[in-house]
């Protein structure tokens, strides 16, 4: 696909961007920015694919959505040359390694400027670009990024149990999600200044930001919370509670739901349930205990569809515990159109994805194609940059781009 044969969809449109990033925290930022209308073009190396390609092909085709493919082996001088004519075609590159590789390749901030002055730059690796050496140039991955992070001692059961990190691959995808807005942040300030941006986006430090007041007392009080499971930091009730038929979350709180819960059990003359709370907490254990043993029976007595009813109905935070034959079951799901199907050639079938989200009103976003093959659009990106099909031709022999199997 040539970039003239994109049609024009969402807020983005006027926007090029280059991914040579791979797996997901990288190529999920710059998918979102694709749905959005955004040309983007996902650079893959010569010695080996996509690393996400090795999850079934479903898998890439949701997750590669509207981009097009080429190959590069960017480390060489010719690789070096191809990069520079993509940088000086689009406003963003975001590549993904570990910290100072591509300054070992000749390829710092500066030269990659001096193709395009106007260049934003991300960054995105386990440890950042800079900091102690021994840290910078470490291998990571999702697990490792919630590790580091802080983020996985508290989650999991209590000791001796070991901690656990949250699937699937949370660190990863909240990392590209940082990655997303400060791209957008920094487009904007690069064409109102005419001066391109470097932004460094590590998964530690991504993790590290999400953790609220959980790290605040950390640092400030030096709380460090026990693992507690599923159980809120102050509220006492389990959250999944066991239906007949399956698994539903009941968030307890709320002083008016809070209240409607404890007439339906029969507790309101109860003096441990005098005065005004919001919630069931840890810190009255009688109250604790009582409600939870007029709760946690009435639930195993009744089915999800009956528990969600009677809760909901009070104004009480409920949902079913959803597993994916539930997804495409539900209501609310398919009036809001949610999980999007089309005809794809990679997984050579049609393919359910999750839809364009989030929903935009006036400039939605839009499905142009899934993911592609290795290798499938090289062509016609050189094309557009202006190389003739000897010089493409010649880049093949010399290896510099690789044809696809």
């Amino acid at each position: 696909m040539k970039s003239s044969e994109r049609p024009v969809i969402g807020n983005l449109s006027n926007l090029k961007v280059v991914n040579a990033g791979s797996v997901i925290a990288g190529p999920f930022l710059c998918e979102l920015l694709a749905e959005q209308g955004a040309d983007v073009i996902e650079v893959e190396s010569t010695r080996v694919p996509d690393m996400y390609r090795m999850y079934a092909p479903d898998a890439f085709s949701v997750d590669r959505r509207n981009q097009r493919f080429m190959t590069l082996n960017i480390p060489t001088s010719e690789g070096h040359e191809v990069l520079f004519d993509l940088c000086r075609w689009g406003d963003l590159l975001v590549e993904v390694s570990k910290g100072g590789t591509w300054e070992k390749w000749g390829l710092t901030d500066e030269v990659l400027w001096r193709a395009n002055p106007k260049l934003v730059i991300v960054h995105i690796s386990g440890f950042g670009q800079n900091g102690d050496p021994k840290y910078v140039r470490r291998a990571s991955f999702d697990s490792i990024g919630q590790a580091f992070s802080g983020f996985m001692a508290v989650n999991g059961m209590p000791e001796p149990d070991p901690p656990y990190g949250v699937k699937p691959f949370t660190a990863d995808f909240i990392t590209g999600l940082m990655g997303a807005w400060a791209a957008l942040a920094a487009v904007i300030g690069a064409r109102e200044s005419g001066v391109g941006e470097s932004i460094d986006v590590s998964q530690f430090e991504s993790m590290a930001r999400i953790q609220g007041a959980t790290m605040a007392d950390g640092l400030n009080r030096g709380v460090q919370p026990p693992r507690i499971g599923n159980l809120d930091l102050v509220g006492a009730c389990k959250g999944s509670q066991r239906c007949k038929d399956g698994w539903i979350w009941i968030s307890v709180g709320g002083f008016g739901p809070v209240k409607k819960m404890v007439e339906f059990f029969g507790l309101q003359d109860d003096p441990d349930f005098e005065g005004v709370y919001q919630s069931i907490t840890r810190d009255h254990p009688e109250r604790a205990r009582k409600f939870n043993e007029k709760l946690e029976p009435w639930c195993a007595a009744h089915t999800i569809e009956e528990v969600d009813g009677v809760m909901s109905q009070m104004g009480v935070a409920c949902s079913p515990i959803m597993t994916y034959d539930r997804i495409l079951e539900n209501s609310h799901w398919q009036a809001r159109q949610d999980v999007v199907e089309w005809d794809d050639p990679l997984a050579g079938k049609r393919v359910r994805g999750i839809g364009m989200l989030p929903k935009f009103k006036n400039r939605p976003s839009e499905l142009i194609r899934g993911g592609e093959p290795y290798d499938y659009d090289t062509r016609d990106i050189l094309d557009d940059l202006g190389y003739d099909e000897a010089s493409i031709d010649e880049l093949y022999e010399k290896g510099v781009l690789k044809a696809g199997q």
